[in-house]
């Protein structure tokens, strides 16, 4: 018998970007032992550079839709991981009723290609975030368990 995929779940702020990206490539890399979901505080559309950059290394995220919480509510997830500041200040605490909640926070591609010259440039800031967000991934489950310290069970 295999065993159970767990149930994860991205929160970002506007669920446009980072945890798209996070959804994606654990999808791809590790739907044998994940069921991954995004979401986010609000909803900002999907990033198209989000999407190019994910195309790059095969993964489309085209179809995935910025969603808030409130889609994702009903589902029990095991564990949630916020990937910026602003979700895991302001994370709902009915996600961690049952969910461990960990933080590990990714800059933000758009924030950082803003001052970009040109468009390549822009693209670099969002391909070394969805690097560092795939060694992230690769890394999974093991690294929801290693550090207890970062983890923080909230109670019900």
């Amino acid at each position: 018998m295999l065993p159970r995929q767990l149930k994860i779940l991205f929160l970002c702020t506007g669920n446009s970007c980072r945890s798209q990206m996070a959804e994606g490539l654990a999808r791809s890399l590790k739907s044998d032992l994940l069921e991954p979901y995004s979401a986010g505080i609000e909803t900002h559309g999907l990033n198209p550079q989000a999407v190019q950059v994910m195309a790059e290394i095969g993964i489309d995220i085209s179809k995935q839709q910025s969603k808030t919480v409130a889609a994702v509510r009903d589902v029990p997830f095991d564990y949630v991981v916020t990937v910026c500041g602003h979700a895991h200040e302001t994370c709902p605490t009915w996600l961690g009723n049952k969910a461990q909640v960990i933080h590990v926070g990714f800059d933000d591609p758009p924030k950082l290609a803003q001052n970009a010259r040109t468009p390549e440039e822009a693209l670099n800031h969002y391909r070394k975030v969805r690097d560092e967000i795939a060694a992230f991934v690769r890394s999974l489950p093991q690294a929801l368990t290693l550090s207890s310290a970062h983890l923080r069970k909230e109670q019900p």
